[in-house]
């Protein structure tokens, strides 16, 4: 009885997932989870025109939390490519290439001085999107993907360019 239950609701679940999909509303806890990631973004935006005084940790943070969400946002296309049903070995492939380049990106960024670090986490979080646009075409994603994504992207390029100007002036 307990499992047929737990069935029951996990397919009530299933089901509830797949009415948000299609009618391309965010489901409320991603969309919860996503922009409580800018959080750390705008509290550091402020601190570094709120705190003078610390102007040379805001920026360092700022580009330490950037570095650690474009890793998270690379590592969706190594999960895409091992979950994403229909698409070709070539662009599976590409996906799982794609994955890794972000971190780089991010690894690197954290060797620069914070203005340099941000400008180049920034255009990651930009070539990312082309990216994230080039597999929303073939892999059948939720239509709400590509304007989170791009939401997200363009705040937390913004904040960290901020955050960095801030600690300039």
């Amino acid at each position: 009885c307990m499992n047929k239950l737990a069935l029951n609701a996990a397919v009530a679940g299933e089901l509830e997932w797949a009415r948000q999909m299609s009618r391309g509303r965010t489901p409320r806890l991603v969309a919860c989870l996503a922009y409580a990631g800018l959080i750390p973004f705008l509290a550091l935006l402020a601190a570094s025109w709120l705190d003078t005084q610390r102007s040379g940790v805001w920026p360092q943070l700022s580009l330490q939390y950037g570095a650690v969400i474009l890793s998270f946002a690379g590592a969706l296309h190594w999960g895409f490519a091992m979950s994403v049903q229909f698409v070709s070995d070539r662009k599976r492939n590409v996906c799982f290439a794609w994955s890794v380049i972000p971190a780089l990106l991010a690894w690197l960024a954290l060797a620069l001085d914070p203005l340099a670090g941000s400008a180049l986490l920034a255009t990651g979080f930009g070539v990312h999107y082309f990216q994230d646009w080039r597999l929303f075409r073939h892999a059948g994603l939720p239509i709400w993907y590509l304007p989170l994504r791009l939401q997200l992207s363009v705040v937390a390029a913004a904040s960290l360019l901020a955050t960095s100007f801030a600690s300039q002036v």
